[in-house]
């Protein structure tokens, strides 16, 4: 006498969690595409611009203030009130960013290209907000692709002291903010992640007043 095996259909739970594994890719997926999706470098936004477009507008950097802008760096550090301009920002961005990497030497293998590399981060002052900004290369099994990471906000009081934080943030065209937990995640690995020299690390928590007025950041110390 043979058994017949019983046949049943996916439970309940199975039919759900495939149904949300579904979901979970068509959502990764979506915003894969959504950041290499081309952002539209300009020099101001067209007055027609498509509600869905996302352009970029880099802040200009004034070299020729660069001895003022060291002045201002030094008196920073030493528990005084600064003023610093979009272009003075900049200059100031310039100057501790990360060091090139060496040269291989003949016969020397170059090292392999990181998984996530950032350019130097930029700043823009405009309607009384600050944008930050860097361009990300992503290297993959030999490809490489770049990425424009843009977020605009202000500063508030956190337990830390003052910390930047975005109104609207950008990961090539897919936007973020919406997502609070990826959102945290991203901003520090592709944007706010490069050490802060120490000078400027010790006087920060120090801060009484953060404040965007017109084109200017103001740092009040007490």
């Amino acid at each position: 006498m043979s058994a017949k095996k019983s046949q049943r259909g996916p439970s309940l739970f199975e039919v759900a969690l495939g149904a949300a594994l579904s979901a979970v890719l068509g959502c990764a997926l979506g915003a894969a595409l959504l950041v290499m999706k081309p952002v539209q470098k300009v020099k101001e936004i067209p007055k027609d611009a498509p509600a869905n477009a996302v352009y970029f507008i880099e802040g200009n950097r004034d070299f020729n203030r660069t001895s003022e802008v060291t002045e201002k760096r030094k008196a920073f550090a030493g528990g005084e009130s600064v003023e610093l301009s979009e272009g003075e920002l900049n200059v100031l961005f310039s100057a501790i960013a990360k060091p090139g990497a060496a040269a291989p030497k003949p016969g020397e293998k170059p090292p392999d290209a990181k998984f996530l590399d950032v350019s130097g981060l930029n700043a823009r002052i405009h309607d009384g907000k600050l944008q930050l900004s860097d361009t990300v290369t992503l290297s993959y099994f030999g490809a490489t692709g770049a990425f424009i990471v843009q977020a605009t906000g202000a500063f508030e009081k956190g337990s830390s002291g003052f910390e930047f934080v975005p109104e609207v943030f950008y990961v090539g065209g897919c936007p973020m903010q919406r997502l609070p937990i990826i959102k945290d995640i991203l901003l520090k690995k592709l944007l706010l992640g490069q050490p802060v020299p120490d000078d400027l690390s010790a006087a920060w928590p120090k801060l009484a007043a953060v404040s965007i007025e017109g084109s200017t950041l103001r740092l009040k110390m007490p």
